[in-house]
């Protein structure tokens, strides 16, 4: 959102308890506290990453600037003040981005939701362990098991993982409220073009 002009937009303060992950691991937000409020999720973009880690630390103040989705608790974030006070902007990406290759490995996690996942939009994305342990999930995928990510919620998956300098994600495959009640999780299937087309024209004529 690199066209918002952030000096507009309403100002969140707190403190930053740790990153969150994407599958491919990279940063793209953080969970920030208040102290007066619950634990806030902060999404950035996987672009503004260098500059987030090169100036932002765990254990330290931040302000955000950013827009609330109407169906998420959640700030999807367009400029951060650490407290350094260096000042972070999506000026969006500069170029053609592609995703870190890092060798991921068939990885399981289980614990208790400590927080749900979001995209920009609101879109649900996975959860936040109370380990700290991420799991991703794709948005349509996610709608299915929308209770298992839910906050405190018992939850086991296994999937692609990675371990990096800023924490633990897996992506998951297989999903369940323990080890012992694993599913695979169904793909969404995108609609074909005649099927939207033949859609449309239904309710053209209802």
């Amino acid at each position: 959102m690199h066209w918002i002009d952030p000096n507009c937009l309403p100002e969140a303060k707190g403190t930053v308890e740790r990153f969150v992950l994407n599958p491919h691991g990279e940063v793209d937000g953080f969970v920030m506290n208040g102290a007066m409020q619950a634990p806030v999720l902060v999404h950035t973009p996987p672009h503004m990453e260098p500059e987030l880690v090169r100036h932002v630390r765990a254990g330290e103040a931040v302000s955000v600037r950013g827009v609330r989705p109407r169906k998420a608790d959640l700030i999807a974030a367009v400029a951060i003040t650490a407290a350094n006070g260096a000042g972070i902007i999506d000026q969006g990406p500069q170029h053609e981005r592609e995703h870190p290759k890092l060798e991921k490995k068939k990885m399981p996690a289980e614990g208790t939701v400590r927080l749900s996942l979001f995209g920009p939009k609101g879109e649900l994305r996975g959860a936040l362990l109370a380990d700290g342990t991420v799991i991703r999930i794709g948005p349509k995928e996610a709608e299915q098991v929308a209770a298992l990510l839910a906050p405190n919620a018992k939850i086991a998956v296994t999937g692609d993982g990675l371990d990096t300098e800023h924490g633990r994600v897996v992506h998951a495959k297989e999903i369940g409220a323990s080890s012992h009640d694993l599913r695979p999780i169904k793909q969404a299937k995108p609609k074909l073009k005649h099927e939207a087309e033949a859609k449309h024209d239904r309710s053209a004529h209802a």
